[in-house]
Formats: structure tokens, sequence, C-alpha cells
């Protein structure tokens, strides 16, 4: 590791080199289907073990295996919020290096590899804490576990395209037209849409409305934005229903197009999802976050 404090979080790590975040180019994945897509986690690790029983996936070690050798895929935003951020990616790791599982990059996920690679990011929407569990471990696990998170969001591609293109998995989303291509542009809608620069009543972006006017014959499916339900729309669906926010844990089996879900145990991040049904006036929300 480095000369930090282990208690200093503020400064950036220095797990991993600097490089560009997401700009894999092999976005067409070989994978067969059946697929189990589970949409974003924010470190709520006890609703993903529970989901995984759920989908009949068993852990070896941390390693997710399947009996009819399913796939797991996830969507990013691993981290951040809930309390098991490093158990996640622990599995998440583990498991693609068995090759049992996929993954797309999502916002959050890379916020904190760039915080491996010794950038300085602001530790806020719950990095703090998830890097406070990876400061937690090991000095040896600390770098083993950051090195293989830094090159994992540096090597991988901004979405995938599974199932001969029938299927394309993408954190925010994805566009007709940018299906098969890689660049800036396209990594970072991917991870991050497309700000409107208007914000939620809690001071969130508000991200354009992409999949209403998408009309590609591949089905998309994202996360990203917390829904209270999930939502089918021209050919896209939505799989985040907020389980850092006391919503669910939600997986798309595919090609069976079944929706798997799981209650969130507890609300661990604000503004619930609760409370997004009846958002607060601009007055009282202002400055918040």
């Amino acid at each position: 590791m480095t000369d930090r404090h282990p208690h200093d979080r503020s400064r950036p790590g220095a797990f991993a080199p600097d490089r560009l975040i997401a700009h894999g180019t092999a976005v067409r994945d070989r994978t067969p289907p059946p697929y189990d897509i589970v949409g974003d986690l924010h470190g709520c690790i006890d609703e993903l073990r529970e989901l995984l029983d759920r989908l009949g996936y068993r852990l070896d070690g941390d390693i997710v295996r399947h009996p009819e050798g399913r796939t797991l895929a996830f969507l990013g935003d691993l981290n951040d919020r809930g309390p098991g951020s490093i158990a996640v990616w622990s599995i998440a790791i583990a498991s693609l290096q068995a090759g049992t599982a996929l993954y797309v990059p999502g916002n959050h996920d890379s916020k904190l590899a760039r915080y491996l690679m010794g950038r300085d990011v602001q530790l806020t929407y719950g990095l703090a804490e998830t890097v406070d569990e990876l400061l937690a471990l090991p000095p040896r696990r600390q770098r083993v576990l950051g090195r293989a998170i830094a090159d994992l969001l540096a090597e991988t591609p901004p979405y995938r395209i599974l199932d001969s293109g029938r299927l394309v998995i993408a954190h925010a989303g994805i566009e007709e037209w940018m299906i098969g291509r890689v660049d800036r542009e396209i990594s970072a809608f991917c991870r991050f849409g497309e700000p409107t620069g208007e914000r939620s009543p809690w001071g969130f972006p508000i991200r354009r409305d992409w999949a209403a006017d998408y009309r590609g014959k591949a089905l998309v499916v994202y996360g990203h934005t917390p829904m209270h339900a999930v939502e089918w729309r021209n050919n896209t669906l939505n799989i985040d229903t907020g389980c850092a926010f006391g919503g669910a844990l939600t997986a798309l089996r595919y090609p069976e197009r079944e929706i798997v879900s799981v209650p969130a145990h507890r609300v661990y991040a604000e503004p619930s999802m609760e409370a997004r049904v009846n958002p607060p006036s601009p007055s009282v929300a202002a400055g918040g976050r």
C-alpha cells in the first residue's frame, strides 16, 4: 500500500495505475443464456444472499454457482449506502474470475475505482463507508481486492450485448444508435445517463428519459433510477427497485422474463422509497441530497 494512515480515508488511494474507466471494447459477450440479471445492489449483502437463494444459486466460498449453469449478471452500483459493499464486491470479483458471473459498471463503482486509482474524489453518497470497509481489511486483502476492482473498471466495457444481440445490459441504459460502439460519450451515458440540468426535490440530477424514445429490437435491461416497481417500456426494463432505500432487490430471469424480488431488510439511505411517493416541497428539500 502507501503511507496512508489506515483511518485517513479522505486521501486518495493508490491501489492501481490511473487509467480510463469502462472503455473496454469487448461489448459482444458470447456467454450463452440463461442469465439472472440483478439490479443495483449498493452494498445490500443480506438481500443479495437471500435473492441468490431464491434464484437457486449456492455460494462456494465467494463464488456463485447455479446447478443448472445459469450466469449471474451484475448491473453495476455494487457499493455505497448498504452495510456490505466489500462483501458484495468479494462475491462479484470471485465469481467473475470463476466465469460464473458477468458485470457492467455503474456510476458508484466508477467513483470507487477513481479513488482506488489515486484520484481526488469526494467521499459522498455512501463512498466514505465503502472506503472504511475496505481499509478495515488486512493490508494484503486491501491491496488484492482494491487492485482487482480498479482493474475490472479499467478493462470492462460500458455495456454488454448478450444472446446473439437479443439482449443488452447497461447500468443507466443505452440508446439504439450506441449499441455496438464504444467511446467516451457512450461510456459515460451507460454509467451515468444524460442529465437534463434539473434536480429532484432532494438535489439529485434528473436524467433524460431515453427509454421513452427507444425503438431497438434488443431488450435493454438497466437500473440506476430507483423505481417502486419494475418498469417495462418500449422493449426496455428498469429493474432498480431501490433496495438501499428500503424498496426491494430485483432480478430478471432471462430468457424466461420472470421477475424475482426480495424486500429490503431496512432503509439504509434516504430518501426512502416510501418518501419518494410524496416528495417534499422545494422549500423543505432545498440544499439537501
